[in-house]
């Protein structure tokens, strides 16, 4: 996209005092700035600002947010963790200053109505001008703008619920009662998102032929896959039907759950997008399931295994700069906080800080090396597997298999995915300039070996920026990031952060079409084997028939919903999915109730570090699957309902 012109953009971007900045102010400005074709560019392209930063832990609720990761609490609060505002939504949301408000833009939340407000003043006001601008491109940029307009209104109904649809702006001279909006229906505020989308659709690129300057843009396929993503959301059990939103009620006697559709009616509707967004997606030629040996720098890693090479597939598809799998992405900023220190200098000078750590129930959620879970598979041995163990030779390109290193078992016997996510004690890491296995030429560039105990350099070195859990993210750093030998500067490797990618998008599919019957039809299981494959498993019910104590379980709706979820929550792990799927699949109640576990990372020897300790009891209770609106917000405007429990 072209560099963003902010100059003319800030001077209408002031909030004004009302209920929901949907009063348009400094009239004269905007007037000026759609004089011309730069003037109108340059508000257009203002319309992306206040894009949530995806991939950012200090503003990603999904990166700190959720039960997946936790992090060292209160320590070293800066920018890069935006204090923390994203990470105590899990401990401590209020409705005084509710963290990362996005209703408002206030504790690393964008002000999502303000951004509304800004797309509606370039829509009514494009037609101003002259004749510079020529009528596609005048068509192409409406239609971006609408898609983010929608947007916008669903991040806010995604968090908050039944929400205020700002269609056009109010006057300037609006009173005081027209401010005081009341929120919407929430099958009206769904219709008209996607009406926005369906609008936009048709004058939007099939793909970005202008990359140095557009990448980021709008296109077909990014706008039906989000059209797609809205409509599971819509009816996924948490606004489908649940009892527990039935009281959500306005000071009108409305309804704001009220539907006259079922909830079959519901899941066809996505089932149809989700077909629709793939069809279109694939039409275009330009996407399709990453593959490591594809990518631009693979001529620099030839000196790895087959197991490496599957490994760094599933593992870089999310770095891995505007790869072919990933349909909207965006800038990552994660690799600070998750890549490891591998020797002391690192440790002692901290060019990174590596304070987001996997939760212990993360991995224990990936399958087994049988592609079952690890409580289902016969041949697992699921009780021992906090114990330690001399790792078997065949696991050679995972971790240290010399005989001597006690390593833990559940760190063994694991689907590649596994190792593709997670770094733990005696594992091996390829990156931070080290290009080749470990029992590959030269020696000084073989895979490093992460040490985690206490006083290790991955570990808890001098008490200074570790990973609280004892494991680490592997996927959220670039194979080719940096840390020089003297510990003092990074070299980073700009990546890629996936909004949404292919896989998302077959699982969300094989998701809907899944609760549109009865009994899982073949094309259920052929979108979610698609993926399973790519990750070197075999088909769903292959394995389950092979390997699981639950042979049948991939025969029933209810069994295979939740091989698909499970399936989601593996293959999506820490890209910030979980955070929010939990909540619309209506078990953040079951899976954010459990104690937050991890190694005793004060251990400097096995037998100490090698202890499962509880880290954090969370609470999660039903208020939380919707975000609080601020008090103050409540009383400015009393026309607004609280949300359930707040």
């Amino acid at each position: 996209m072209k560099n963003i012109i902010y100059c003319l953009f800030l001077l209408t971007v002031c909030s004004c005092e009302g209920y929901l900045d949907i009063v348009p102010d400094n009239i004269a400005t905007i007037d000026y700035a759609f004089r011309d074709r730069a003037g109108a560019e340059s508000y257009m392209t203002g319309c992306y600002y206040f894009m949530p930063n995806w991939g950012n832990p200090a503003s990603d609720p999904g990166l700190m947010g959720g039960d997946d990761t936790w992090s060292m609490i209160d320590s070293w609060a800066n920018s890069a963790t935006g204090n923390y505002n994203c990470f105590n939504i899990k401990r401590s949301q209020n409705t005084n200053s509710p963290y990362v408000n996005s209703w408002e833009g206030q504790n690393q939340g964008r002000g999502l109505y303000r951004a509304i407000r800004d797309c509606n003043i370039f829509l009514e006001n494009i037609d101003k001008v002259g004749p510079d601008l020529g009528e596609t491109e005048k068509l192409r940029w409406i239609a971006e703008v609408k898609f983010l307009k929608a947007y916008y209104h669903y991040f806010l109904l995604r968090a908050y619920g039944p929400v205020p649809l700002i269609k056009t702006n109010l006057l300037v001279d609006a009173g005081i009662n027209e401010t005081k909006i009341y929120r919407d229906k929430f099958d009206d505020c769904i219709d008209y998102i996607i009406q926005l989308i369906d609008e936009a659709v048709p004058d939007l690129p099939p793909v970005i032929y202008d990359v140095t300057n557009e990448l980021r843009r709008i296109t077909q396929p990014i706008a039906l896959s989000v059209k797609a993503e809205i409509l599971v959301l819509a009816a996924s059990p948490l606004f489908n039907g649940n009892p527990d939103l039935s009281g959500l009620v306005d000071n009108r006697g409305v309804n704001l759950m009220e539907s006259s559709l079922s909830k079959k009616e519901k899941w066809d509707r996505a089932r149809i997008a989700c077909k629709n967004a793939i069809d279109t997606v694939l039409m275009t030629g330009q996407y399709q399931l990453y593959d490591f040996t594809q990518s631009t720098y693979y001529s620099n890693y030839k000196d790895v295994s087959d197991t490496s090479k599957l490994v760094m597939t599933l593992r870089t598809v999310v770095t891995d700069k505007w790869n072919r799998e990933i349909i909207w992405g965006t800038i990552n900023n994660y690799t600070t906080l998750t890549l490891p220190h591998f020797a002391v200098s690192h440790a002692n000078l901290a060019a990174t800080q590596p304070l987001i750590g996997p939760t212990m129930r993360m991995v224990e959620l990936f399958y087994s090396n049988n592609g079952v879970p690890i409580n289902e598979d016969k041949y697992y041995d699921y009780e021992n597997r906090f114990k330690t163990d001399l790792a078997p030779e065949d696991h050679k390109y995972y971790m240290v298999t010399d005989g001597q290193y006690p390593i833990a078992k559940i760190n063994m016997y694991r689907e590649p995915r596994f190792y593709a996510n997670l770094g733990f004690d005696g594992g091996f890491w390829l990156g931070n300039g080290k290009k080749v296995d470990y029992d590959r030429f030269p020696e000084d560039q073989r895979a490093w070996t992460t040490q985690m105990l206490k006083g290790k350099p991955s570990g808890n070195y001098m008490g200074l920026r570790y990973s609280i859990t004892g494991y680490l993210i592997k996927k959220g750093s670039h194979i080719e990031t940096s840390v020089n030998s003297a510990g003092t500067s990074l070299t980073t490797v700009q990546s890629t952060f996936p909004i949404i990618r292919l896989a998302d998008l077959y699982l969300l599919y094989a998701e809907a079409l899944n609760e549109c019957l009865d009994v899982p039809a073949q094309e259920v299981y052929d979108y979610v084997d698609m993926i399973r494959r790519r990750a070197g498993l075999e088909g769903v019910t292959d394995s389950w028939e092979k390997y699981s104590n639950i042979p049948n379980k991939p025969s029933t709706q209810a069994g295979m919903r939740d091989i698909i979820r499970q399936e989601r929550m593996i293959e999506l792990a820490f890209e910030g999915k979980r955070f929010w799927d939990v909540r619309r699949w209506l078990i953040a109640e079951t899976e954010m109730n459990k104690p937050v576990r991890g190694w005793n990372i004060m251990g400097e020897v096995p037998e100490d570090y090698y202890n499962l300790i509880t880290l954090y009891s969370m609470t999660f209770s039903k208020k939380e699957y919707l975000w609080p609106i601020r008090q103050g917000e409540l009383l400015k405007n009393t026309n607004l309902v609280q949300n359930p429990g707040w």
